[in-house]
């Protein structure tokens, strides 16, 4: 049976899950949101869609990431003192003054004792799960054909042996190549062996320029490179995760395609970057947003957008694929670009203001830029008292959100601090206009006189976990007695054990099963804002208990058994971990 006791490999050209037997179960090429050729994790059936590395007789694995990198490591022992090694990564380093990271998985697999005997299995599919390619060879590679994608694998292994997957003693190494329809003219084991050695120069040169806390490094560090995995280099774009359609509780049928860039990450995502000193990573994703808002002019942002910028994501089912453990539907496109989400507006601003202020940026912010945001914030002012689906994108219903209109607030707030930066001064106090009466109007309607608390929505009485984040984004402070009852509000509300639910009420698909991980990362910061850094601190470390084996985060996660659901590996997740680590660690200069 399929879990999520996965590793993400990659170099933010394509991605791949890898389980714990080092068969990858879920790969998209020619990037994240195209074909997934391997898919077997969404597979009902072990035909097709996957690329295995049998041990005949198989007795036991181990499994880890070579220290600081996203290179994997697995082992398998069989019964008669047989063991091999294989070494999975997606190449990426420096090359002719500029990165190359290709279309490309790299397999090793090395003999560590004995006679250990193989079976390679390698069976893409294409057509979204519903066929497989025709296969064609020459001397060193195999070809395989689809309508829209050719792969080649250039190896040094039988090619009879793959073909017709038959068992082999490994003698020594073999390596697999598998990547764009281009000759390597190079030995293979040769040209395995160099991208395996600068890949991982690569990522520990990256590790060591990162900025991180004292405490949790290690979990930092995993965080952070798998973050940057998530990124695609061409774009900038961040994804919110590498898969589509996991579950998010079992049976639910709230399977959505999660591999395209949501506005609202962007936000926390900055943040982290930032704190991080990942700049090079931010730059480019701010770019991406600037470039997104750009092309709208002063139309409507939608909440999400493809990997490349486009608009039209357009949703449907794919009958070939079983869906995750046989929880259908699979679904390709997301619903929600169409729906209408008004905190867009205060995550864009929100992320682009560090262009103005952070002074190790390379483009730094201008009038010009300025101005186009204004557009943003223009539809801020317009919308932010107006139903919408919601930071949770609600497909049923529309209402006055009370994050929505916060972050609303915030983009008039922030275009007022960009204004003042810029010298433009009539700008500034028509944006501090504009948000000091917002605020005045989300202080009234949002506010529950009965409960003495903020609630989600205008003149409602429930809760949701985004109401965690009033003190984040400035516009309670911290000490101010409405944050913390409203605080104490969602403890009574939304905990469930050591988790925090993003909200209780019945929706499309009935009333919510499993804990948003992150709004307990949320809830953990908001303690620390409090001064309850003791009880942060505690319920930070029964989050991170919550990582699979190698780290990672998938979205959900159930509060009973513990077992992680979701789409995988979830961005919020691990930026939630980035941030709160950062938040909560001793400073460097107190730790010795």
């Amino acid at each position: 049976m399929h879990n999520l006791d996965l590793a993400l490999i990659g170099n933010c050209t394509v991605g791949a899950l890898i389980d714990v037997r080092a068969n990858i179960v879920w790969s998209c090429f020619p990037r994240f949101d195209g074909d997934p050729v391997f898919c077997s994790l969404l597979r009902d059936s072990d035909d097709y869609g996957f690329f295995a590395i049998e041990l005949a007789d198989c007795e036991r694995h181990e499994q880890h990431y070579l220290e600081n990198t996203a290179i994997l490591v697995t082992r398998l022992y069989d019964c008669h003192g047989g063991a091999v090694e294989i070494t999975d990564f997606a190449p990426r380093f420096g090359q002719y003054g500029r990165m190359f990271r290709p279309m490309m998985l790299v397999r090793r697999i090395r003999r560590i004792s004995g006679s250990p005997r193989l079976t390679l299995r390698l069976r893409p599919a294409c057509n979204d799960g519903a066929g497989r390619p025709e296969m064609t060879w020459g001397s060193n590679h195999i070809r395989y054909v689809a309508p829209t994608l050719t792969l080649r694998l250039t190896t040094d292994a039988s090619l009879t042996a793959i073909q017709q997957e038959t068992p082999f003693f490994l003698e020594d190494t073999v390596t697999l190549l598998l990547g764009a329809d281009e000759t390597v003219h190079e030995a293979a084991g040769e040209v395995g062996r160099r991208f395996l050695e600068e890949t991982t120069q690569y990522w520990r040169e990256w590790v060591r320029f990162l900025g991180i806390p004292y405490e949790w490094q290690e979990a930092v560090i995993r965080a952070a490179i798998t973050l940057k995995l998530n990124a695609y280099d061409d774009t900038g774009a961040i994804v919110a995760a590498m898969t589509t359609s996991i579950p998010e509780a079992a049976g639910s049928g709230r399977n959505w395609d999660y591999r395209y860039c949501w506005l609202r990450d962007s936000y926390f995502v900055v943040n982290a970057l930032n704190r991080l000193g990942a700049t090079r990573t931010m730059e480019r994703y701010l770019g991406y947003i600037v470039n997104v808002a750009a092309n709208i002019g002063d139309g409507p942002l939608q909440p999400v957008y493809g990997i490349d910028g486009r608009a039209d994501l357009v949703e449907r089912e794919v009958t070939a694929l079983a869906g995750y453990r046989g929880m259908g539907p699979v679904r390709i496109g997301n619903l929600a670009y169409r729906q209408v989400q008004h905190d867009v507006y205060g995550s864009a601003i929100l992320a682009a203001t560090h262009i103005f202020f952070d002074q190790r940026l390379t483009r730094r912010g201008d009038e010009a830029l300025f101005r186009r945001l204004e557009l943003l914030g223009e539809q801020a002012r317009r919308c932010y008292d107006q139903p919408d689906a919601g930071l949770w994108e609600l497909r049923g219903s529309a209402r006055i959100h009370t994050f929505s209109a916060v972050m609303c607030w915030a983009a008039c707030n922030r275009l007022a601090r960009i204004a003042d930066r810029l010298g433009l001064a009539e700008r500034a106090s028509y944006w501090l206009e504009r948000s000091r009466e917002i605020h005045e109007t989300i202080s009234r309607r949002a506010w529950n006189q009965r409960r003495k608390v903020f609630v989600s929505t205008f003149e409602g009485e429930a809760m949701d976990a985004s109401l965690l984040l009033l003190a984040e984004v400035g516009f309670l402070d911290a000490a101010d007695p409405r944050f913390a009852a409203t605080v104490s509000a969602v403890e009574k509300d939304l905990r469930h054990g050591d988790f925090i639910f993003r909200y209780v009420e019945k929706d499309d698909f009935g009333e919510p099963e499993n804990a948003f991980l992150v709004c307990t990362f949320w809830y953990v910061n908001a303690l620390a804002a409090l001064d309850r850094r003791d009880e942060a601190r505690e319920l930070f470390e029964k989050l991170l208990a919550c990582r699979n084996q190698h780290g990672l985060l998938a979205e959900h996660v159930d509060p009973r058994s513990g077992e992680q659901w979701g789409n995988f590996v979830q961005t919020y997740s691990m930026v939630g971990l980035i941030n709160s680590a950062i938040r909560l660690s001793i400073r460097w200069d107190q730790a010795f």
